[in-house]
C-alpha cells in the first residue's frame, strides 16, 4: 500500500470511528424509545426490544404533556419568526451593501453585535421587561424575541451575498426607472431566494428546538414552545417512564430532519453563494 493510500485509509478509518461515536447516543435514544414503557428497567440499554412501542409511547407523551397545543404554537413561531427575520435581514444587507448606507459597517456591527452576548444574559431583563409590557406568556412576545435573535444571522448572510453581486445590477435598474424599493423586491429578493431559504432553514431549526426562552417567558400550554412542554415530562411527578420521554423527543425532532432533507440542495447552495 502506497503512502497516499495509507493516508486515505487512516482518514476514512478515523472518520468512521468518530461517526460511530457521534451516532451512539442517537442509537440509544431510538432503541429505548421503541421499548414498551413498562419494559424499561435501566438495564440492557443497548439491546433492542422485541416489541416496538414507539407510537404508543408518543401517544402517552402527547396525553401527559398536552403537546397538541404546544405543537401548533411552535409551528407558528418556527414559520413566522424566521420569515420576518430573513426579510428584515435582507433589507439590512441591501441597505448596507447595495444602497451604501452611511456608516454602513457601523450599523452592521450594531445589528450583529447582539450575538456576542450569551442568551442567558438577556433572560432577567427580558423577564421583567415582558412583565411590565404585558408581553409575558404571549405569542407576540415570543415572536418578537425570536425575530430579534434571528435577524443578525440573516443580516450577516445577506450582506455577504449582496457584496458578491455586481453593482451594475442596481445601477442598470435605476437607469430603467426602478426605485430602490422596487429594485429590492423585484430583482434582489428573487436573486437571493436560495440564500434566504438556507437562512430560513437554520432559523426554523433554532426556533423549533428552543427551550430556554420558552421556559422563562411562558407558562401556559397554548403559548409554551414544544421543547419546553416536552421537558416537563422529565419531572418525577409527571408519572411517565423513560421510553415515553424518549419517544416524545424523537418524534418532535423529526420535522427539522425532514426539512433539512427536503431542502438540502438549496441549503448547501445558499450557504455557498453567501460565502459562509
Amino acid at each position: 500500500m502506497t503512502g497516499r493510500h495509507a493516508s486515505t485509509a487512516v482518514r476514512y478509518g478515523m472518520t468512521s470511528v468518530l461517526g460511530l461515536i457521534w451516532l451512539a447516543p442517537l442509537y440509544l435514544v431510538v432503541v429505548n424509545a421503541l421499548r414498551p414503557s413498562t419494559g424499561y428497567t435501566g438495564t440492557h440499554l443497548w439491546t433492542p426490544s422485541s416489541h416496538f412501542a414507539l407510537i404508543g409511547n408518543f401517544g402517552k407523551a402527547m396525553t401527559a404533556a398536552g403537546l397538541g397545543s404546544s405543537l401548533a404554537a411552535t409551528l407558528f413561531y418556527s414559520v413566522v419568526a424566521p420569515a420576518i427575520a430573513v426579510i428584515i435581514g435582507a433589507m439590512a444587507g441591501y441597505g448596507i451593501t447595495v444602497l451604501r448606507l452611511r456608516r454602513g459597517f457601523a450599523w452592521f456591527m450594531v445589528i450583529y453585535g447582539g450575538t456576542l452576548f450569551p442568551a442567558q444574559m438577556l433572560l432577567i431583563p427580558l423577564f421583567f421587561g415582558y412583565a411590565d409590557a404585558r408581553l409575558y406568556d404571549t405569542r407576540l412576545g415570543l415572536i418578537l424575541v425570536y425575530v430579534a435573535i434571528d435577524v443578525p444571522l440573516a443580516a450577516f448572510v445577506m450582506r455577504n451575498f449582496f457584496m458578491s453581486t455586481a453593482r451594475t445590477v442596481y445601477e442598470s435598474a435605476l437607469v430603467d426607472g426602478g426605485s430602490p424599493w422596487n429594485i429590492f423586491w423585484r430583482i434582489y429578493v428573487p436573486m437571493c431566494r436560495v440564500a434566504l431559504v438556507a437562512v430560513f432553514v437554520l432559523e426554523f431549526t433554532f426556533v423549533w428546538n428552543d427551550l430556554l426562552f420558552g421556559l422563562v417567558l411562558t407558562h401556559s400550554s397554548g403559548v409554551r414552545p414544544l421543547m419546553t412542554t416536552l421537558a416537563t415530562l422529565s419531572n418525577p411527578y409527571a408519572g411517565v417512564t423513560v421510553p415515553v420521554i424518549l419517544a416524545g423527543g424523537l418524534i418532535v425532532s423529526l420535522p427539522t430532519v425532514a426539512l433539512f432533507l427536503a431542502t438540502q440542495r438549496l441549503f448547501a447552495k445558499g450557504l455557498t453563494l453567501a460565502q459562509l
